[in-house]
């Protein structure tokens, strides 16, 4: 007897080895796949500016990297003696304006270089409510604990989700016409909106999504919000927050991944970087006994091993 249904899902053609680059960009679940990604040591680039949350702040932020147009003090806004810019995340924020520039600046051809060279990119879009800033009339990708009353709250319609994310695809594809783009929603609740209005956010960004991406374009969805909620269902997939996807759940979501994107013939290589990673965290009793040596003497020859295969990885 089956106690839950299954999204029936394919392998994908142009899937993920050891060989490909990988951008990630998004939400906080953007970070529970990328973790995924560095713990098996794929070649990934994970949100470069922090974490984002809806498709016009990735909109931006592709804009500029593959425009050239950097920041510069214009960008910035000072709130309780630290600066800060609406386009990225608040940990980039800094007491020193010269700094934070560089920052920002340094990431972002770094960001461009890796979307000329990605062989796939992750978008995970969280929410389609945005903050406007009154004073400059532009959507912001972080309000910076700035007061509420100096922004707009708004809903993006889902040809605006369908616009931004044609607009950042196009742009990609401009600098890097074979990449393959994969596309998701976080599964994770954004309550702080209202229940209604978290549910009505998902729906845009789903209509919008699927408005854009095509064959065509290379560009893919994936059901990582379906899994969480028809698959899963049930709250002991959640952390004690009861919003966001607990450990078991991301680790459900990341095999489902690796069964369409991941190509089967990286399992062993896998395998291997799991067995090395678990002995890196191992804690001995007595690690000046000969055991323990040897153990490190085993472990350090596997490194190398892999190493010679794959150049690129370091522990």
């Amino acid at each position: 007897m089956k106690l839950q249904t299954e999204i029936p899902l394919q392998p994908e053609k142009n899937q993920i080895d050891y060989s490909s680059k990988i951008v990630l960009m998004g939400s906080c679940f953007t970070e529970n796949i990328g973790a995924k990604f560095e713990y098996y040591k794929f070649q990934n680039f994970q949100n470069p500016f922090g974490v984002l949350f809806h498709p016009v702040a990735i909109e931006k932020l592709v804009t500029r990297a593959i425009n050239d147009e950097v920041f510069t003090e214009a960008d910035l806004i000072n709130h309780n003696e630290q600066w800060h810019c609406f386009e990225v995340h608040s940990q980039h924020s800094s007491s020193n304006k010269k700094e934070l520039l560089q920052t920002l600046n340094t990431q972002l051809k770094a960001f461009k270089n890796y979307l000329e060279k990605a062989s796939h990119i992750i978008f995970t879009f969280g929410t389609a409510w945005v903050y406007r800033f009154i004073e400059t009339d532009a959507i912001v990708a972080n309000c910076h604990k700035i007061p509420q009353k100096k922004f707009l709250k708004e809903l993006l319609t889902v040809e605006d989700v369908t616009a931004a994310i044609d607009n950042t695809l196009t742009l990609i594809k401009s600098i890097n016409p074979t990449v393959t783009s994969i596309i998701t929603v976080s599964p994770v609740r954004h309550i702080k909106d209202g229940f209604v209005e978290n549910m009505q956010s998902k729906a845009h960004l789903l209509s919008g999504i699927h408005q854009a991406i095509d064959g065509k374009n290379q560009a893919f969805y994936f059901p990582s919000f379906e899994i969480m909620l028809d698959e899963l269902r049930d709250y002991r997939f959640y952390n004690d927050d009861m919003l966001h996807p607990n450990k078991l759940a991301i680790a459900i979501i990341w095999d489902r991944f690796k069964h369409v994107w991941v190509a089967s013939q990286t399992e062993s290589q896998q395998k291997e970087i799991e067995s090395i990673q678990s002995g890196l965290q191992h804690r001995p009793f007595n690690p000046s006994s000969e055991a323990h040596q040897k153990f490190q003497i085993l472990l350090q020859k596997k490194i190398e091993t892999l190493q010679k295969e794959l150049p690129f990885i370091k522990f």
